[in-house]
C-alpha cells in the first residue's frame, strides 16, 4: 500500500453536512503524478475509487467501501493576458471562493455573481454551477481532465463539455473523467448582472453608485450569508434541490391556483419554477425530524443539526419529493449526488 494510504478514515471534515461515515481507504493527491499512482494502485487492488473535492456536493449515506481520493492540488495562473481578454487556470484543489477573490485582486471581471458558492474549482463545472444570473459555461475557456479509463489527458472545449442546467458531460459520465485544472475568459471591463434576485436592490442599500465587481461580490456575499447558513456553523451542502423546469401548460395550471407562484419563462416555451418557493408553500421551511431539517430562512436548504445521518436527510429529502409531486405535479431533483 502506498505510504499516503490511510485506513479507515472519518469523512466528517471532507463533506460539508458534516455526515461521520469511515472510508475504508483514504488518500490525497496534491498533483497529476499522485492522481495517476492512487488510480493505479486502486485498480490494481481492485478497488473502486471515489474522488472528492470540497464535499460540498455530497450526501453521504454510509460507510464507503472504496478508496476515497481527496482532490488538494493548489495553483492559479494567468494564462493570456490580451488586455480586455484574459484566460486563467486553477487547479482542480483549489477552494473557488477564494479562487473568486484572487481573480477579482487581479482586476478581473467575470466571476463576482458566483461569489462565496462552496466547492473547489475541479467540481464546478460538473455541475456548471451557477448563481445569481451567471453559470460557469458562461465564464468557460476549457478544461483538462484524466480518462479514468484509458489513462489518457484530454482538454475540453465549451461544447465539448455539454453544460445543461446544474448539468454537464461529466456529470453523465460519473466515474469516467477526473478533472484536473480548470480555465476561465475573464475581462477587464465589467459586464454587471444585477436583474436576477435582490443585487440591484442590496447594492443600493449598501449607498454602491459605482457598481464595480468587487461590489457586486460583496453584495453577493452579503445577500448569501442572511440567507444561507455557514457550514462550518451548520451543516448543510447549499441548494439541496434544482429549480424544476416545466411545461408551460402544467405552469399555467399551478398559476391559476396559485397566483404569486414563481416562475421564469424559457425560451423553449418551458418555465423554470423556484424550487424554494415550492418547499415553501407546501409548508416544510424550518420542519426539523431530529437532527434533520430544512432551514428556517431558505426551504431549498436542508440542514444537518449535529448527529443527522446522510439516510436521515435523504428519507426527509424523499418525502417533501413526494409532498411537491402530489401538490403541484412537479418533480423535484435533487443536487447533491448520493453515496
Amino acid at each position: 500500500m502506498t505510504t499516503n494510504w490511510q485506513e479507515r478514515v472519518s469523512l466528517k471534515p471532507y463533506n460539508t453536512f458534516g455526515i461521520d461515515v469511515l472510508a475504508r481507504y483514504f488518500a490525497q493527491a496534491h498533483d497529476d503524478d499522485e492522481v495517476r499512482q492512487a488510480l493505479a494502485e486502486a485498480g490494481a487492488r481492485q478497488l473502486p475509487v471515489l474522488v472528492i473535492g470540497g464535499g460540498s456536493n455530497l450526501l453521504l449515506t454510509g460507510d464507503i467501501d472504496a478508496l476515497v481520493l481527496h482532490m488538494a492540488s493548489r495553483g492559479r495562473r494567468l494564462l493570456c493576458d490580451e488586455g480586455e481578454r484574459v484566460v486563467v487556470e486553477a487547479e482542480a484543489g483549489e477552494p473557488w471562493h477564494p479562487f473568486v477573490q484572487w481573480s477579482l485582486e487581479q482586476g478581473l471581471c467575470g466571476l463576482e455573481n458566483l461569489s462565496l458558492i462552496p466547492g473547489t474549482v475541479g467540481a464546478a463545472p460538473m455541475q456548471n454551477v451557477g448563481a445569481y444570473g451567471v453559470e460557469i459555461k458562461d465564464v468557460f475557456a476549457g478544461l483538462t481532465a484524466l480518462d479514468r479509463q484509458t489513462g489518457e489527458l484530454r482538454d475540453f472545449s465549451l461544447e465539448e463539455c455539454d453544460f445543461g442546467y446544474r448539468d454537464s458531460l461529466f456529470k453523465r459520465e460519473p466515474g469516467r473523467w477526473l478533472i484536473l485544472r480548470v480555465r476561465f475568459v475573464l475581462g477587464r471591463s465589467l459586464n454587471a448582472h444585477l436583474d436576477y434576485g435582490p443585487v440591484r436592490q442590496r447594492l443600493a442599500e449598501q449607498g454602491v453608485e459605482t457598481v464595480t465587481a468587487k461590489a457586486i461580490s460583496a453584495a453577493i456575499c452579503s445577500i448569501r450569508r442572511e440567507k444561507l447558513p455557514d457550514p462550518a456553523e451548520l451543516g448543510n451542502a447549499g441548494s439541496f434541490f434544482k429549480n424544476p423546469v416545466v411545461t408551460g401548460a402544467l405552469a399555467e395550471r399551478i398559476r391559476a391556483q396559485y397566483p404569486n407562484v414563481v416562475a421564469y419563462p424559457q425560451a423553449d416555451g418551458q418555465v423554470k419554477l423556484a424550487a424554494g418557493w415550492l418547499i415553501e408553500q407546501a409548508g416544510w421551511k424550518g420542519h426539523r425530524e431530529g437532527d434533520a431539517g430544512v432551514h428556517r430562512l431558505q426551504s431549498l436548504v436542508l440542514v444537518n443539526y449535529g448527529q443527522a445521518s446522510g439516510a436521515q436527510l435523504h428519507a426527509l429529502a424523499q418525502r417533501i419529493q413526494a409532498d411537491i409531486l402530489e401538490r403541484f405535479g412537479v418533480t423535484l431533483e435533487m443536487e447533491p449526488n448520493l453515496y
